[in-house]
């Protein structure tokens, strides 16, 4: 293998009139997405381009995914821009990206004009009615290698400027071929999709379903604030296998959905993306104890994930999920702040070394060159590894624990705090439904914020015998509703910046 495109043709030979990708409103078998995708690559591929970035600008419907395959058939990589991003925010990542092209649909049309770019608007309205060239696109693929670039993710970046991950074929084809033989992934495996597309999580059951025939069911993203209606849904297209946020499977818990209905034929639950509440955890196993757990964790640019810990046994509220050990064909260190490996028990970062890696940012040589470097431990020949800013440490089992990002470790009265603790130290009170823990380096102070009907008196009392005295927050803040980002994962930056607005 070496272009995923060759996952999607064989499958489309085996499982043809299958449903590959679905939402409530628009169904496309493997025939349609591949016929589709041809028709749009040979669109794109008139451009006369190669390994240039082509943006996409629609809604997750499975149009876009056939917009997706089509830049990938044109010979070119496919970069996600959310359609809810502000107009201000795409510019800031044209600025860096310089796309030579652009597909969107007359829904978003208006919403292109406004974007500052030299390169070309294609309505995917107008490139599905092209008659697919077999010919060009024969001749593409033979050009075609495994280091090419398949996509790129633009994040958030330190300096306010989004970096953009790019991500290989070669990486892609590593990392689906240990996510089918893990969890089991075929033709049989429907995917309740959660996440937006221009999140890395959204590869994972993406490119499974591209590889299986596995069907992947698009979940309207309104019904994650509806739980009923939401396990009505996945019960009504057959769901099997979800692969979420730690906050979607949160909501259900608290709202104790599953008291009232049940998932009828989920029996697969894989959770990445931030920290999973046991408490949440043990809720879901509770009522679906026969389920099959897994604890995913990786970032964006190890394709999605690097580190795995299926749920073997059982775990108090207050306790802290492993995230396990190395994926197959994909190889963690954990290194001290001097460059050598981290003792079992001792704190390090997590480095990460494979094929699942991320060839770099896009145009951004100086942050690739900070993060992706010579492995310290080999000096005989060039080794790259992924320095993730991840905190972790070995426990006795020999299973990974995360401790915190760098970044959320603070310096607070001449201590070295680490932000999660103080966080899993409150996750013992049942009536805890969210919670995020920031620090306020202008004024010193430590600031806990939580969802839930408990009184800070009730919470005190159990946090304060979990940590020591210089780690107690200053100030502990309730809130009806955490703020939430694109992702579904609790909006730390918008909390950080205007918590003192719930005071």
């Amino acid at each position: 293998m070496k272009n995923i495109l060759e996952y999607l043709e064989r499958t489309e030979k085996k499982f043809g009139d299958k449903i590959a990708i679905a939402d409530d409103a628009d169904a496309l078998t493997f025939s349609a997405l591949t016929d589709q995708a041809k028709r749009i690559g040979t669109r794109v591929g008139r451009l006369g381009m190669k390994n240039e970035p082509v943006a996409v600008l629609m809604d997750k419907t499975p149009k876009c995914a056939a917009a997706f395959l089509g830049v990938v058939y044109s010979g070119n990589f496919y970069v996600v821009i959310d359609s809810f991003m502000p107009v201000d925010r795409i510019n800031k990542i044209f600025e860096t990206l310089q796309p030579k092209g652009l597909i969107t649909d007359s829904k978003y049309e208006e919403k292109a004009k406004e974007l500052v770019f030299s390169g070309e608007t294609i309505l995917m309205e107008e490139a599905l009615q092209t008659e697919a060239d077999m010919q060009m696109l024969d001749q593409i693929r033979k050009r075609s290698i495994d280091a090419d670039p398949l996509y790129a993710l633009f994040t958030s970046g330190s300096t306010g400027m989004p970096k953009g991950t790019v991500i290989s074929h070669r990486a892609v084809i590593a990392y689906s071929e240990w996510v089918e033989n893990t969890f089991a992934i075929d033709e049989h495996t429907v995917f309740g999709s959660q996440t937006p597309f221009y999140f890395s999580m959204s590869v994972t059951d993406f490119y499974s379903m591209l590889r299986t025939g596995a069907r992947l069911q698009i979940i309207p993203k309104q019904l994650f604030s509806f739980p009923m209606q939401l396990i009505e849904y996945m019960n009504r297209y057959r769901v099997n296998t979800i692969y979420w946020v730690p906050s979607a499977l949160g909501l259900v818990a608290n709202w104790k959905a599953l008291d009232y209905a049940s998932l009828e034929f989920v029996n697969k639950i894989l959770f990445a993306g931030e920290v999973m509440p046991v408490r949440h955890l043990n809720y879901w196993r509770k009522k679906m104890p026969d389920a099959f757990y897994a604890n995913l964790f990786g970032p964006t640019e190890t394709t999605d994930i690097c580190t795995y810990y299926v749920v073997d046994r059982e775990f108090a509220d207050e306790d802290s999920l492993p995230i396990g050990n190395a994926c197959s064909n994909c190889d963690v260190l954990v290194l001290t702040e001097e460059g050598r490996e981290a003792k079992p028990g001792e704190e390090g970062e997590l480095c990460v070394r494979g094929s699942f890696l991320a060839e770099g940012y896009y145009s951004n040589p100086e942050k690739t060159a900070e993060v992706f470097t010579q492995n310290p431990l080999n000096s005989a020949y060039p080794e790259r590894i992924y320095r993730t800013g991840d905190l972790v440490k070995y426990n006795d089992r020999g299973e990974l624990i995360y401790i915190s990002r760098k970044d959320f470790q603070i310096k607070h009265m001449g201590y070295r705090i680490e932000l999660g603790e103080i966080e899993a130290s409150a996750w013992g009170v049942e009536k805890i439904k969210n919670c995020a823990c920031i620090f306020d380096e202008a004024e010193d102070k430590i600031i806990f914020i939580y969802e839930g009907r408990v009184k800070k008196n009730e919470l005190m009392a159990v946090m304060w015998k979990k940590i020591p005295t210089y780690m107690q927050p200053n100030e502990l803040i309730r809130v009806k509703s955490m703020p939430y980002n694109a992702n579904g994962k609790i909006d730390r930056a918008y909390l950080k910046k205007n918590y003192k607005t719930y005071l």
